[in-house]
This record gives structure tokens, sequence and C-alpha cells, in this order.
């Protein structure tokens, strides 16, 4: 009797034995008995007999696919992320798959609806059409290149769906299904791509290209080159010799926000290959749709956020990983992986290579590209000729007028690049109105009554919210401790620094853009047109605008209030500054038009600012990388965080102390730290604690983490939650 070994969801680091007619393979989804109810699972294995008797080896209900879904190599990648990782292998197999596929749904492959311009629409001369009618005019535009399904045209703007019907009804457009013009093993075969080579590649371009495409098998490339300096023209001539010899891409971002417009930038430069996106963005229906696509070898690019590496796509040639030193990447929870190093491992699984690209490199990278395990390439200069990277200058708010956080100088400079029809940009990380509201009275701070955090005053709505929990209230009308009425904000967030330019510049034009101005569906596809339509003079912003945006008119930027990261108790604060400063000072003079960015700060002469100054990462990362070796930091030291959570503390401490028994106890060459509270000990009603585990080699500490999680699932935790979480991020 064949047995079938199957991932079921549950949290247990196990197969389960089911009985299987013939022809079963791995790879398929199955319907199963389990307990009293059914699950899907998929099958991992098969094998002649089993451990059990026959008797408690029920049958499998209903096999879901007539083929394999996974690939041996792509179970292959989910065993070994749920071994590294510690994660239970069916939950880590089975959070692979999009929802409609977890939930036992037909996995056929639908064709999407199509729309192109009807023979009418395409004798209309856009410049005959009227101009108020952006939206049209931009669909029209759209559409006049090639046909492009609703999610493309949707990216376009909030009312693209609006206007797109009245151009249907108007007969200037027209939509269809399409007829596969080529089965998926055709377009595995297929080798001639159209390239729209819109750009001539610089010196240091043609030598990156070169170096990545000339390589045979497994080599990770790192990519460091400075803002502006057309990465993404890189990957765009690469992603084109791989589409040329039969492969597919897949292309990893930190940001759903960067997607559409990367996903409009690709299909113009490669029209003829099928590009999907897979990010939490999408309903259920597309992402299945577009996960099956890459599955059938349809699709030959695949565009997505951190889960779109585990994709599959049977004819992987490249892979890349655009800004590979966001800490977005990580997975914080369930199966808490780094899209990055498992980036890494499919590539050396597959025998592809991988770029991994980035302004600011995490030191990770950069100390591998320094000691030879990666392969650095490096583009020094912005791609324009006509664009400089931009003067940095710090300015010192202990020796300058301030006013509300925002310094004279910096609001005379804004001032300028008003009259001279340029935009400016304010960074500050910070959202809402003020970080803390408090009583001059008594001093009383709005504090969170269920975490260790402040309420933050959002002023538009008369909101106190905690960012953590999401906890609100009204803002009081007297202080809740004595009762006097003045109660003042202290701090500022983007709606302060928003009204106080509305005050200094009346007539200017200001946009605020943070998750609470882009919380709607399509509002950030609205800002960012208005942004590169001129529409906007000041941009005030939090790290959404940090990365990735391409603002042509952008010769300003100011950064309030950075230093509160130099005080950080993680030893990865700096590190992330340097890199958010790196990437939102990018934005400025990436045209023709200089750049200019100014930091407000109490420490000017900081080695991290004389680096900034001097665009200089290389200096700053041999200082941090220094550093860390003495302090013993990554990465020369490999770690593991045991974090726990409950209602009560002394049960959370005491889960921890016999946790760092077991592993003490366990007497292998690994270093045991005591228990600590986390950075934010308490988070919605929960006491948080943590502990540490580091070694200097990577083996011997997964060594002791499978010596040691049997341990830990035995050790009593009612009414706790605890994770293990290998390579930390957060402390």
């Amino acid at each position: 009797m064949p047995i079938a070994r199957v991932a079921l969801d549950v949290p247990l680091p196990t197969l389960f034995d089911y009985a299987a007619a013939d022809g079963i393979a791995s790879g398929q989804r199955v319907l199963v008995p389990f307990g009293r109810k059914q699950m899907v699972g998929v099958v991992m294995e098969c094998a002649a007999d089993s451990a059990l008797t026959a008797e408690r080896i029920k049958p499998i209900a209903q096999v879901l696919d007539e083929t394999p879904l996974l690939s041996a190599g792509l179970l292959a990648l989910l065993r070994f992320c749920s071994d590294y990782y510690h994660h239970p292998i069916g939950a880590t197999v089975l959070s692979a798959l999009p929802a409609r596929l977890r939930s036992g749904k037909r996995a056929g492959l639908e064709e999407v609806p199509q729309y192109a311009l009807s023979a009418s629409g395409r004798a209309l001369g856009l410049s005959e059409f009227p101009k108020r009618k952006v939206v049209q005019r931009r669909i029209l535009a759209m559409l006049s290149g090639q046909p492009c399904n609703l999610a493309q045209i949707m990216a376009l703007s909030a009312t693209a769906g609006k206007q797109l019907k009245v151009l249907m009804a108007e007969g200037w457009v027209e939509h269809y299904v399409p007829v596969p013009s080529q089965s998926p093993e055709d377009g595995r075969n297929a080798v001639r791509h159209t390239f729209n080579n819109a750009h001539t590649l610089t010196a240091e371009q043609q030598q990156a290209v070169d170096a990545v495409a000339q390589t045979s098998g497994y080599t990770c490339f790192l990519l460091h080159g400075v803002t502006g300096s057309g990465k993404t023209e890189v990957y765009v001539h690469l992603m084109h010799r791989a589409l040329q010899r039969g492969g597919q891409v897949l292309l990893l971002v930190p940001e759903i926000n960067l997607t559409p417009q990367l996903e409009n930038y690709f299909r113009s430069r490669l029209p003829d290959a099928e590009l999907v996106s897979l990010h939490s963005g999408l309903g259920e229906g597309a992402r299945a749709r577009n996960w099956l696509s890459a599955q059938s070898g349809r699709a030959r690019v695949v565009l997505g956020t951190r889960l779109a590496v585990f994709a599959p796509l049977p004819q992987l040639a490249l892979l890349i990983v655009d800004e590979e030193h966001d800490a977005s990447f990580k997975q914080q929870d369930g199966l808490r992986y780094s899209a990055r190093d498992v980036a890494i491992f499919r590539a050396s699984q597959c025998g592809a290579p991988i770029v991994l690209g980035s302004a600011t490199p995490s030191l990770e990278s950069y100390y591998n590209a320094q000691s030879g395990r990666y392969t650095l390439l490096q583009l020094t200069g912005r791609a324009l000729a006509a664009a400089r990277l931009p003067a940095v200058r710090c300015i010192n708010i202990n020796q300058t007028v301030m006013h509300h956080g925002i310094s004279e100088n910096l609001l005379r400079e804004i001032g300028q690049r008003i009259e001279r029809r340029e935009q400016s940009l304010l960074f500050i990380n910070r959202r809402g109105y003020a970080p803390v509201l408090m009583c001059s009275a008594c001093g009383w701070l709005s504090g969170c009554p269920n975490c260790a955090g402040k309420l933050v005053l959002h002023l538009l709505d008369r909101r106190l919210r905690c960012h953590h929990c999401g906890y609100q209230i009204r803002v009081p009308n007297a202080c809740p401790s004595c009762g006097d009425a003045d109660l003042k904000p202290v701090g500022a967030g983007t709606q302060r620094v928003e009204s106080i330019l509305l005050e200094r510049f009346p007539q200017a034009r200001i946009l605020r853009v943070d998750r609470d101005s882009t919380r709607h569906k399509g509002a950030w596809n609205v800002m960012r047109q208005q942004i590169h339509d001129e529409a906007v003079d000041i941009l005030v912003g939090t790290q959404m605008l940090a990365k990735g945006h391409d603002f042509p008119n952008l010769t300003l930027v100011g950064v309030l209030n950075p230093d509160s990261a130099l005080y950080s108790s993680d030893f990865r604060a700096s590190e992330k500054l340097f890199a958010q400063l790196a990437q939102v000072a990018g934005r400025a003079g990436r045209a023709g038009k200089p750049g200019e960015v100014l930091v407000q700060t109490a420490f000017p002469d900081h080695p991290l600012f004389r680096a900034l100054r001097h665009h200089d990462y290389a200096a700053w990362a041999k200082t941090l990388l220094g550093e860390r070796k003495s302090a013993g930091f990554p990465p020369f030291v490999h770690q593991a965080m045991l974090r726990a959570e409950g209602k009560q503390e002394p049960a959370v401490y005491a889960f921890l102390q016999m946790a760092r028994e077991a592993a003490i106890a366990l007497a292998l060459p690994v270093e045991v730290y005591g228990v600590v509270p986390a950075a934010m000990p308490r988070r919605a009603s929960h006491i948080r604690a943590q502990l540490l585990v580091q070694c200097e080699t990577r083996k011997p500490l997964q060594q002791f983490l499978r010596a040691w999680r049997p341990l830990l699932d035995a050790l009593p935790a009612n009414k706790l939650r605890w994770s293990l979480d290998i390579d930390p991020l957060e402390f």
C-alpha cells in the first residue's frame, strides 16, 4: 500500500502518513481527514510503508491536483526553511501557497481580460482629446502602446476604473479574453523578446551587466550603487538577457508601494514578456492567478515582496533583490525568515546568479563582499550625465533660530525653491501631530494603558492613538491627573510639520505622505502622479518617501530630528539611520537640477554625519565593522532570539529562565545570555521578555537549536506565546 507523507498546517514538526492510490506524487495538494475535520495538505514524499499500524492509517479523501503544484526543488527549499528557522514543516509549506489554494480551490489558470483601443480609439488623436480629462488621456496613452489588464490601468489613478467605463461607453476602448498564443512549454523555450533599449549604459553599468551575464551557475553579486546610479537599468538589461535564454526572473522589492511603478516600467521596457506581481495588496483571486501563471511557466518575470521568494518558477535563471538592506525583507511573525537570505539559498540551489542591490548595503552583505564570499560590483556616479549627488549640509540646532522644530535656514531654502518652482521634501519619521501630550502643571504624559509607549496626538480628528496596539481615545479637555486645562503637544510629527509650513507658506501646495494619508486604496497612486505633474511644492513624509522614488523636480531635502536613533540601545540603530538618511538624501537632484540636503542635528561632527556629507558609505561601514568586531556582534557572530509574552510577568520570566537552564545544560559551544525585558517590555497588555543565544559560526548554533527546540516544546507554557527568531533584526 503506497504511503503519502503529507504536510499539514498544524503547529507540529512532523509529516502525517496517509494511504494513497498509485500515481500519487510529491507536490500535489490533497484533502485528508485530521481529527474530526478535513484539511488541505501537500504531499512531501511517498513511501512503501509506514511506522504506524495499518488500522491507524487513514486514506486520502481527495487528490486536488492532476499534476504537482510544487516542484521537488521548491519542496527542498521549504524543507530548508523549516529546518533552518525551526518552524513546523506543515506551516512552512502551506504558507507558500496563495490563500485560495490553501482552502482547496481548483488550481485552473484563468485568462485575465485585456483592454485595448478599438478601431475608433486608434484613429483618435491624443492631441485632439480634451486636456481636462487627465485620467482618460493617461489610459488612452497607455493602451496606445499595448493591451493592458485592469490591474495595470487601475495603477494609473484611483478613478481609473470609472474613467475606463466612460471610454468603453464612448466606443474608444474594448475588452476581450485572450486566447493563449503559446503553451507554457513553448514559452519556456522562446528566446525572442522585444527590448526597449531606451538608455545607453554607462561604463560602470555595462561592466556590471557583463559580469553577471557572463556567469555560469550560482554567484552572489552585491551591486553597490549610489542613489540615482541606475541600478534599475542594470536590472532590466540583465532581465532581458535571462529572458533571451528562455529563463524566468524573480525580482524582490521591499515595499508594496514600489511595485506599481516598477511594474509599469518593466512592462514598457520588456513589452513581450509576461510579468506578474505577487504581494499582500492583491486580492485572493489575482494572487492565485499570478502564482499559477508563474508555476505554469507562462509568466516570465515575477515582481513581488518577501513572500514572492517562494513563487514556483520552473525555469528560474536570475534573482534580484532590490534594496537588499531593507528590514522589511525579514518576516516578524509565523515563519520568521529573511527573504534575502532565502533568495540566496534558492539561487545556490538552482544554480542561478543573484544580484543584491543597494546604495547602503547591510553590513552582513558588505562584509561578505569584502571577504570575497560575494562579488562586489560598484556604481559610483549618477547615471544621468547632468545629475550630481546632492550637497549635504548639517544645521546645528543649538546654534540657529528654530520655529517649532524647523530651522530658519531650512525655511529660507524652502522659500527659495518655491520661487524657483522646484519641489522640497521634509523628512520626519514620525506620523501624527506630536509624539506625546503633556500637562504643563503636573507633568502628566499621554501614556498608553496597554503598552510601555505613549499615545500620539492626531490633531485633525482630535484623537490620542497608540501606534503599537491601536488603542485610542479622544483628546481630553483637561489633565486626567490634576484637572489643569493647559495641555501641550511635545515634539513634532508629520501633521504638525504640515501645519507649520501652511502658516509660513500659505500659498504653497503642501502634500503629506504617511500611513494615515495613504490608508485609502489608490491614494498613493494619486499622490505620486501629483508629484510627477509638479502639482506639489512641498512634500512632508515618513520613510514611505525615502526609497525607490524618482521625482525629477525635487531639489531640496530637509531631515528633521534624526538624533533619536543615536541614543538607541539597538546596536543596528546607527546602521539603519545612515541607510535611511542616505536613501532620503538621494531623492534630491536626480535630474539636471542640483540637489541639496539639510540635516538638522545637535551633533554635526558625529562620524555618521561626516560620512553622510561625503557620501562615503565605505568609511562608515569600516567604522561600524570595527565596532561590531570588538563588541562581538553580527556579522562576526550568529544569533538566535527566544521571545516570550504573556499577561503575567512571573510566568513569562519563569518560562525563559527554564529555557535558559535547559540551554546551559546541553553544554554545547554557544553563549547563552540572561533573560532581559524586550525593547518595549509591555505591548497590548502583554509582558514581553527575551533570551539571546549566539555563536561565532553558524553550524554549531544550528546543532544547538536542533537539540534545544524539543526541550522548549516540552516546557510548560500555559497562557504564554513564545517564538524562536533566527538571525534576529529587532532587539
